[in-house]
């Protein structure tokens, strides 16, 4: 990576949190990505200096597109969009969709998540295999990390704003779900 770096963006995706960094040599023309340090898109001698560059993030190849728009003179504004959305608001839709905890096991740092409107969990990056059970409260969703017994207990509140309370058990002790920064 040169000193071009003109842009750097963090995106929490269910499978990961991926770092973005955008390079844009003005006087080159050059455009390229990285995702989390590894280069992912180059184009060299774009004499169009402004537009748009899409390119797949995370292992569901979540759609983002980072756009170059000039302000004044040689001076460039670059936002990211994930889905079609600003970073921003697609962050905090993620954030009604998605349950987040993270924890040691064993002495490994994990990051299990949970999407609220398939059900799916994942752990570092990988989906893991579940199984869901209706219990007298509400449901149990099932599923091991290494020899760890987990379960994500969906119960309700019995508020009308906050309908449903997802909770994360590991051997039996339940952990405090993590705020991920916006």
């Amino acid at each position: 990576m040169s000193g071009d770096i003109v842009g750097m963006w963090e995106v929490s995706l269910s499978d990961g949190v991926y770092s973005v960094e955008f390079e844009h040599g003005t006087t080159t023309g050059k455009r390229v990505i990285y995702i989390n340090g590894k280069e992912v898109l180059r184009r060299d001698w774009m004499f169009k200096l402004v537009g748009r560059e899409t390119f797949p993030v995370g292992s569901t190849d979540t759609k983002a597109t980072i756009s170059i728009e000039a302000i004044n003179g040689f001076t460039y504004e670059y936002t990211l969009e994930i889905n079609g959305k600003s970073l921003q608001t697609f962050l905090d839709n993620r954030s009604k969709i998605s349950k987040t905890w993270l924890l040691k096991l064993d002495g490994n740092d994990c990051r299990i998540v949970l999407e609220k409107d398939t059900m799916d969990v994942w752990c570092n990056g990988q989906k893991m295999d579940t199984m869901g059970e209706f219990t007298d409260d509400g449901t149990e969703t099932h599923f091991a990390v290494g020899n760890h017994e987990c379960c994500i207990k969906a119960t309700s509140s019995g508020r009308k704003r906050n309908r449903i309370v997802h909770s994360l058990l590991v051997d039996g002790t339940r952990i405090e779900e993590a705020i991920e920064k916006n």
